[in-house]
């Protein structure tokens, strides 16, 4: 089979793209490379081919589709803060941009798209953990625009055969995600703090909570989905089914590092959400997905890569 991942240079999407050629499929990769690197994929670069471009070019994404049989929409302005500060530029590359995947998957007849939803759909919402029967209601662009994406892959189902699933991923966290920005994920944020000797810093009292889901169960489920028949036209939890606060998450880390990891405290962001905890019943019924690495594990991986990538050592 032959795959075209988008935004496959990025923490997610290089993860992905491992585990596809680990298997043995062919593989493009389309990357503006605007927040993934090249490096992430030195492993496999001998193997796949890279496509440096960006989803908004409607001519390149035509290209790229070509001969493919399953797309992995995994490219987008991912972060909150930054669509609260831009949001003309997530709507352009998280909306118009998506519309245009969807566009090129029609025309080459591929077989299903599978797109990086967001549990950021759900909004603030009340009901622990979540299924997917609840109502959308995003508090942010970044949520609109992920809301808008699956809006616009279920209508092309229904108007032009083209299966499409969207996965709803939690909180993802694991090696190569990137902690050089203000918008990075918490976790990566946290892991660079206390490799550095830093106080990491938690926005809000700490009290909240996530479903924090490692990326190499994502990765897996990105590929079930590609596959599972009952899957099309849905959207689809991918998560734990557990959440853990920022504090607690701080304990464990702790625990694993050996370094003190006393947090500084700051105001809350805009556009965060309070809590976060998936219902993963759909996704084990339909998928056969089930997390094989636990928090815990993650939370060791995570570090252990940091650590490497640094030329640092696991243990203060």
């Amino acid at each position: 089979m032959r795959y075209l991942v988008t935004g496959g240079a990025g923490f997610i999407g290089s993860s992905t793209v491992d585990e596809l050629v680990r298997r043995g499929h062919d593989v493009v990769v389309l990357d503006d490379l605007s927040s993934g690197k090249i490096e992430n994929l030195d492993k496999v670069g001998a193997q796949i081919e890279v496509v440096q471009h960006s989803i908004t070019d409607l001519d390149r994404l035509r290209g790229a589709c070509r001969g493919v049989d399953f797309v992995i929409h995994l490219a987008a302005r991912t972060s909150v803060p930054q669509s609260m500060a831009d949001p003309r530029d997530t709507n352009r590359v998280n909306v118009d941009g998506t519309l245009n995947v969807l566009v090129a998957a029609r025309d080459a007849k591929v077989k299903r798209v599978v797109f990086a939803g967001s549990t950021a759909v759900y909004g603030d919402t009340l009901t622990l953990p979540t299924n997917e029967s609840v109502p959308p209601a995003p508090i942010s662009p970044y949520g609109a625009s992920k809301l808008a994406g699956e809006i616009y892959g279920q209508v092309f189902g229904r108007s032009y055969g083209l299966e499409f699933v969207s996965l709803r991923y939690f909180n993802v966290f694991g090696p190569r995600q990137d902690p050089g920005s203000p918008y990075s994920g918490v976790l990566s944020r946290f892991h660079a703090a206390l490799l550095g000797g830093a106080q990491p810093i938690v926005f809000g009292d700490g009290e909240q909570s996530r479903d924090f889901v490692y990326v190499g169960n994502v990765a897996e489920a990105n590929l079930l989905a590609c596959e599972a028949k009952e899957a099309a036209g849905l959207a689809i939890n991918v998560g734990t089914g557990n959440r853990y606060t920022l504090n607690q998450t701080l304990a464990l880390l702790e625990k694993i590092t050996g370094r003190p990891a006393k947090a500084k405290y700051a105001p809350p962001r805009e556009g965060d959400i309070r809590d976060s905890q998936a219902d993963i019943t759909r996704a084990r019924d339909v998928l056969g997905y089930s997390p094989r690495v636990g928090f815990e594990e993650g939370l060791r991986h995570t570090w252990e890569w940091f650590c490497s990538s640094q030329g640092a050592t696991s243990r203060a």
